[in-house]
C-alpha cells in the first residue's frame, strides 16, 4: 500500500468516523469466536478502533491489536480505556510483521480487500504467512464483489489464488459485513449518510501449512 494510502486511512481517524467503524464488533467474528475457534496467541490486524481486540480481551484470550494507522491506535487505546479493558495495542504495518512465526490465529477484518495492487496483496499474504505458526488459522472477512459498491472488495477467485500457497483453505462461505453508509458512498449506494448496511462478504477460514 502506497504512503498516500496510508496517510489517507490515518486521516480518515483524525476527521471524522470512518464507515468501517460500526461502535461494535462484526456479528462474523463473534460467530467465529462463539464455535470455540479463536485459540491460543491472538492478532488482530487491521484493528482500527480495536472492538475485536477489547472483545477477545475481556474474553480472556491472549491477544495484541495492530494497525498501520497511529490515529487508529490512539483511538483504539482510548475505546478500551472507556469500556475498562486492559487490551494492548501497537502501530505496526501489515506488509511487515513479525519475521518469526508467533501467533496461533490471526483475525483479519476488512483488511485483506483493501489490497488492490497485486503486489501488496501477495506481501500481506507473505507477511501473514511469517506471523503464524505452522497449523495456525487465519479468520478472514472481507467484502465481497457480490456487493452495492460500499468499499473495496475482492472475488472468490482473488482469495483462492492469494492463498493458494503456503495455505489451506479450510472453509469459504458468504456472510454479511456491517457498515455505516458515508458519504463517499451514499449517492452510488442511494441510502443516506448514516445508514447502517449489511453487505455481502466472504468469511474463510485458512490454515498455514
Amino acid at each position: 500500500m502506497t504512503t498516500p494510502a496510508r496517510d489517507r486511512f490515518d486521516a480518515a481517524y483524525q476527521t471524522g468516523t470512518p464507515p468501517w467503524v460500526i461502535g461494535e464488533p462484526q456479528p462474523a467474528i463473534v460467530a467465529v469466536e462463539q464455535t470455540g475457534a479463536i485459540r491460543g496467541a491472538v492478532l488482530d490486524v487491521g484493528c482500527g478502533l480495536g472492538e475485536h481486540t477489547i472483545l477477545l480481551t475481556a474474553l480472556d484470550y491472549d491477544v495484541l491489536g495492530v494497525d498501520f494507522a497511529p490515529n487508529a491506535i490512539e483511538q483504539a487505546r482510548a475505546n478500551a480505556a472507556a469500556k475498562g479493558v486492559d487490551a494492548r495495542f501497537e502501530v505496526r504495518d501489515a506488509l511487515d510483521l513479525d519475521a518469526e512465526p508467533g501467533y496461533d490465529t490471526v483475525v483479519d477484518s476488512a483488511l485483506f480487500h483493501v489490497f488492490g495492487d497485486d503486489a501488496d496483496r501477495v506481501r500481506y499474504v507473505a507477511s501473514l504467512h511469517r506471523a503464524i505458526r505452522p497449523g495456525g488459522v487465519l479468520h478472514l472477512l472481507a467484502l465481497s464483489d457480490a456487493g452495492r459498491g460500499f468499499g473495496p472488495s475482492v472475488s472468490e477467485d482473488v482469495v483462492r489464488t492469494a492463498f493458494a500457497d503456503g495455505w489451506q483453505i479450510e472453509s469459504l462461505a458468504i456472510t454479511t459485513y456491517r457498515g455505516i453508509v458515508g458519504e463517499a458512498h451514499a449517492e452510488a449506494l442511494g441510502l443516506p449518510v448514516g445508514t447502517v448496511v449489511e453487505e455481502p462478504a466472504w468469511l474463510a477460514r485458512i490454515r498455514r501449512d
